[in-house]
């Protein structure tokens, strides 16, 4: 990454967190209430926006969504996620997931190996699961350890870190918003 995209994305952070200080100390947002439920949060259009980072934690690129789910039974959905990281062609993500009760869900995608269960307690959702980076090929696997939050605005604020046989190689830092736009394209 270029150190003018670095500088940018370092200043635009430090103005976005001012702003929210500024705004936060002027109104407060309806308080969320309840546990974090991704089913029902990714039915529906959902669209993110957020920063990938390397182990030293600078920024590397921009990351974004646009997400599409649509329920297909009780508690369960299909989500078609658009992924694109950086300048790099999009990824498409095909997501089945379901709740299995006492905050307990589980998921499938067409680039995951196997399936995984995730567990919410009120604002918290956790889980772990490993992204086939090349099909077929398991010695390229990479293990995908995804903490969401709930925030009190109804949006989600999703930490993801990406390992290979415990090594961090990058984050990411996404926030996702329920109909709403993501941010435009840097």
């Amino acid at each position: 990454m270029s150190q003018r995209l670095r500088n940018f994305l370092l200043l635009f952070f430090k103005k976005e967190a001012l702003a929210f200080l500024a705004l936060s100390a002027c109104s407060s947002p309806p308080a969320f209430t309840g546990s974090i439920d991704p089913v029902a949060f990714f039915t529906g259009h959902v669209t993110s926006w957020g920063v990938e980072e390397d182990r030293g934690g600078a920024p590397t690129g921009i990351v974004t969504t646009d997400c599409t789910g649509t329920q297909t039974g009780p508690g369960a959905i299909r989500m078609v996620q658009v992924l694109r990281v950086g300048a790099a062609a999009p990824q498409t993500r095909i997501w089945s997931l379901r709740a299995l009760g006492g905050g307990r869900y589980e998921a499938r995608a067409n680039d995951m190996a196997g399936t995984t269960i995730g567990t919410a307690s009120g604002r918290a959702f956790h889980w772990q699961w490993v992204l086939e980076t090349r099909p077929g090929d398991p010695l390229t696997n990479v293990t995908m350890s995804q903490w969401f939050y709930q925030l009190d605005d109804g949006s989600v604020m999703i930490r993801t870190v990406v390992t290979k046989l415990s090594l961090r190689l990058i984050e990411v830092s996404e926030v996702f918003h329920k109909d709403r736009v993501a941010p435009p394209h840097l």
